[in-house]
């Protein structure tokens, strides 16, 4: 775990997280983005102090570029999941079990 200049901010194998918890930056960063606001993070996230999530979300305004790149990694590779789970034979079965019932 590495420290970094930002208050309750670790790096824990290569992911900024908030110091003492799982809870990575980018998580913040994604409630944000989907209209949260600090206060109803921590409504969320009652574990959270107000201070950790603007340092959080200053963290990630000053490294915008490379917590970005790792959200949309993400977001491709769970895209990928979900398209390879659709062609497994025991989707496949349980689809065409789920048609017959209808």
């Amino acid at each position: 775990m590495n420290s970094t200049a930002y208050p309750h901010i670790q790096i824990k194998d290569g992911t900024p997280t908030i110091d003492g918890t799982r809870l990575k930056v980018m998580h913040l960063v994604i409630e944000q983005r989907s209209g949260l606001t600090p206060q109803q993070m921590q409504e969320a996230h009652p574990f959270l102090t107000l201070a950790q999530i603007y340092s959080a979300l200053a963290y990630y305004y000053d490294n915008r570029e490379e917590i970005d790149q790792e959200i949309a990694r993400r977001a491709s590779l769970n895209e990928q999941i979900a398209l390879d789970s659709e062609k497994s034979p025991a989707q496949q079965k349980l689809r065409r079990l789920k048609n017959r019932s209808m």
